[in-house]
């Protein structure tokens, strides 16, 4: 299911524009555009952020900065999918599909659009995203603010992505539908998004939609899968689209097995781990924004997230590969990911900290640390540090 890829077409050789290298020299982002950023409420910052990489001038702007180089260690064939490097945006940043040429032109292999729900739906009342600076952490508690799966198609019909880049959807139900009546919206939402789609992710374990991760459940789970995959399976008949699962860290162990289990007995042909928390662990923030209900991401994440990687690598091996996420901020903590069993990883809190240039240093150092431990390939090195 994973394989490199020996005739798989390289993308253009990157330009390295001078303009470019000395943005990077001078750390723009640490220096300039963060501190501006960091200054706003966070969800205002989100927004402008978005609006402003979603415009066309600066989408094109950003192919100045520096990219990954084409490395073949990094590159793979992933449940069907061309992968360039392991490294991808993860769902939640980009939640309407405004702006995939800016996650291609910043250097991702791969982003993840969504969540997307069937119908158009506010999300829950603001504020509702925190920054806790000292713990390089987010809380949000944004409740699926969609503007529905024909919205997003449209704008993805309007932008597109490149052909060299991977695009997943990231769907989920509304707020006010039933648990029972679950897959009617999952299914809807394919309906309206599957051309776009390279592969497809059933997010069940939101904190932030109330009783969503009831669907986790392995019967419950099984069942949706089930009727997803079918779907997927009916809307595209010519063209393979895998179906993934997003699960939560906050499972016990057994039941996150037995819900992996459910899932690949349904069909999923991967697994997303982890979404956000609803622990605190081990903050440096107490009181105020740390009080906050909703997710946790970004580095107080990493060691759970690492653990759930390595358990659930521990149970399925190479059988159902494994999309990592969570509190993922340099080349080391990727690495470490990929061999606990990963063989993509996703960031999001990362980049709002750290900026876009992290994105091709963690795509160089992944393929230094390879080259460092002899591995011709990254598959080389999945799960290698799992007994």
């Amino acid at each position: 299911m994973i394989d490199p890829l020996p005739n798989y077409p390289r993308p253009q050789s990157t330009i390295h524009h001078p303009a470019g290298a000395i943005l990077a020299r001078l750390g723009f982002y640490s220096r300039c555009a963060r501190p501006v950023l960091f200054a706003l409420d966070a969800e205002r910052a989100h927004d402008l952020t978005m609006a402003t990489i979603a415009n066309p001038v600066v989408s094109a702007a950003l192919h100045l900065l520096p990219r990954p180089g084409d490395d073949q260690r990094l590159r793979q064939q992933v449940f069907g999918v061309s992968f360039a490097h392991p490294v991808g945006l993860a769902a939640g940043l980009d939640k309407q599909g405004t702006a995939a040429r800016a996650w291609d032109a910043v250097g991702f292999a791969f982003a993840e659009i969504g969540t997307v729900t069937p119908r158009p739906q506010p999300g829950n009342p603001r504020p509702r995203l925190f920054r806790l600076r000292d713990d390089r952490a987010i809380i949000n508690r944004f409740g699926f603010n969609s503007v529905g799966a024909a919205g997003v198609a449209r704008n993805l019909a309007a932008t597109g992505s490149p052909a060299s880049f991977a695009l997943g959807i990231n769907i989920g139900k509304n707020k006010d539908t039933p648990n029972e009546r679950a897959a009617d919206d999952y299914t809807s939402s394919i309906d309206a998004l599957h051309r776009f789609a390279d592969y497809i992710v059933i997010n069940v374990s939101s904190p932030n939609t109330s009783g969503l991760r009831d669907l986790q459940e392995q019967r419950a789970l099984r069942r949706l899968v089930e009727q997803v995959v079918g779907r997927v399976r009916d809307a595209s008949p010519h063209r393979k689209i895998p179906v993934l699962v997003k699960l939560s860290p906050d499972m016990s162990p057994g039941d996150l097995l037995a819900s992996v289990d459910a899932a690949a007995e349904g069909g999923v042909a991967g697994i997303v781990a982890t979404n956000t928390t609803v622990s605190r662990p081990a903050l440096k923030t107490h009181g105020g924004v740390a009080a906050e209900s909703g997710g946790l991401s970004g580095a107080p994440l990493e060691a759970l997230a690492t653990d759930t990687c390595r358990r659930l690598y521990a149970h399925v091996g190479r059988r159902l590969p494994i999309i990592g996420v969570g509190g993922i901020f340099t080349a080391d903590a990727a690495y470490a990911r990929i061999r606990s069993g990963a063989t993509l990883v996703q960031l999001y809190t990362a980049l709002i900290y750290q900026g876009p240039g992290l994105v091709r240093r963690m795509a160089a150092g992944l393929a230094d640390r390879l080259a460092r431990d002899g591995f011709s390939n990254v598959q080389e090195a999945i799960g290698i540090d799992v007994s």
